[in-house]
């Protein structure tokens, strides 16, 4: 249990440190074909299907390579 705290910390870190200081290498994200954003007058709607199918895969691919 404790490594996967560890596991998650580090991810978490590096996401922080990417979004600090090179904010451009996550610019796609929320912005793929299939990810739906509707705007009216007074509301919005942001829901990303494909970008979320994505993080989806990544994540199965590397809980699976961690726990082999």
């Amino acid at each position: 249990m404790s490594r996967w705290f560890i596991v998650a910390g580090i991810a978490l870190l590096v996401i922080g440190l990417v979004l600090h200081f090179a904010p451009g290498l996550l610019q796609w994200f929320g912005k793929l074909p299939g990810d739906i954003h509707v705007r009216s007058e007074r509301t919005q709607l942001f829901v990303p299907i494909t970008s979320m199918i994505i993080v989806s895969i990544v994540l199965t691919i590397l809980l699976n390579l961690f726990n082999r």
